[in-house]
């Protein structure tokens, strides 16, 4: 492609997904929705305007690396300690039921590869938490009772996320599941997980002593960016998935986190308040683009919509998902208002079932058909709960416990 060429096609991707965006968002839905389905309009599904070129793909690849970033840097680990068993129980249940159930299913009832069905499993324990959070403030209701469990489960369920991604990454890499294999990836991730934010944190010392010397602006973006591209680097020479280390790097810069094994670095908030505002509005600029790749990369007029598998497939998912959501709620001793909510507010799938899909995508891993489904379950996971949480806030506010003044 010609460079002008390139050019109109990366106008077309940025304008339209966020005009699309903007729409989604005044139809109370999720704006992510809104990018995904910007790249269905402008790809093959169809108008055909855009094809997924390999420059547009490694614009995505940056995105999806600053969007573990931006998930890592929005991590509070001390909330998970804060908010107790309720929280893990949440999580731990939440994450092993849709992933137990949805490969089960995979592969016993649709007769999936093994690698295929742990991939369906994997994508259906995401939760974006994003989309929750934003519904509890719409709602006032970020620190109640529901809220706080939520928020402390989705810190856990996002390390275990990233954790189970890597691991399929590197079952893709090998060709399949093997325990060697597995013990390799835990054992990188282990030393990953300690050494990188020690080394994060030495490295924000360094930054912020160049920052306040600097006569140049932009000197935190320009770093941050660079330490996290470094970090997605050192995540694979170590055998894991580059985005670990967009994760890895935005877990360290947190504000809101603490050193392992009692290392203590002296966190400065008012430097972590200037990394989060002066990294947004790139983080912005680059992740729409690789949720118009997802959009583009779904090729609508390739699937057989006269097939039973891709509407049995789907709709047996989307129950899984739903269900082993809800049932970690149950466990839980809790007001049964309490405990719905707390299961509806873990559903959605959003921007971090997007990724684990696009990586069994592009990873040869799913077929088209497969793609589309765990797609189209994505979307409505993602779509349906916030409706369902603002209309049982509606009828039974009343039975809900107060909300806490902090």
């Amino acid at each position: 492609m010609e460079v002008h060429s390139f050019f109109l096609h990366l106008l077309l991707i940025l304008l339209t997904a966020r005009i699309f965006a903007e729409l989604a968002t005044r139809l109370q839905a999720p704006s992510v929705m809104g990018e995904l389905l910007a790249g269905v309009v402008l790809g093959p599904s169809l108008l055909g305007w855009v094809e997924p070129l390999d420059a547009i793909r490694m614009l995505a690849e940056i995105g999806i690396i600053l969007l573990l970033f931006d998930v890592g840097l929005g991590t509070d680990v001390r909330r998970l300690i804060s908010s107790g068993r309720k929280s893990i129980i949440v999580a731990l249940s939440g994450f092993l039921l849709p992933l137990l159930f949805g490969s089960l299913l995979s592969y016993g009832v649709f007769d999936l590869p093994p690698l295929v069905a742990l991939f369906v499993g994997g994508t259906l324990t995401a939760t974006s938490i994003g989309i929750t959070v934003r519904v509890l403030s719409d709602l006032k209701r970020q620190h109640s009772i529901e809220g706080q469990i939520v928020l402390g489960a989705a810190v856990l369920d996002d390390v275990l996320g990233v954790i189970l991604l890597a691991m399929l990454y590197e079952f893709s890499v090998g060709g399949g599941v093997s325990l060697i294999n597995v013990g390799k990836v835990m054992i990188f991730i282990a030393a990953f997980f300690v050494l990188a934010p020690i080394a994060a944190k030495l490295i924000s010392l360094v930054i912020k002593r160049f920052d306040d010397v600097s006569g140049i602006p932009g000197l935190i973006p320009t770093t941050i960016v660079s330490l996290v591209l470094f970090f997605a680097w050192l995540a694979h020479v170590m055998g894991a998935p580059e985005l670990l280390g967009g994760f890895a790097a935005g877990l360290a810069l947190s504000r809101r986190f603490f050193l392992p094994f009692g290392i203590a670095l002296r966190t400065d908030a008012e430097f972590a308040s200037k990394i989060e505002s002066q990294m947004r509005p790139i983080i912005q600029l680059f992740t729409p683009i690789f949720f118009v790749m997802v959009g583009l990369s779904l090729s609508l007029h390739q699937i057989d919509w006269q097939s039973s598998f891709i509407w049995l497939f789907s709709l047996s998912l989307l129950l899984v998902a739903v269900l082993g959501k809800l049932a970690g709620a149950l466990y839980i001793k809790e007001p049964w208002p309490v405990r719905c909510m707390i299961g509806v507010a873990m559903v959605p799938r959003g921007e971090v079932g997007l990724i684990f899909a696009e990586l069994g995508r592009i990873s040869g891993v799913f077929s088209n058909e497969v793609y589309a489904g765990m797609v189209i379950v994505i979307a409505l996971t993602t779509l349906l709960p916030p409706l369902v949480m603002k209309l049982f806030y509606a009828s039974f506010s009343k039975q809900m416990p107060v909300v806490s003044d902090r």
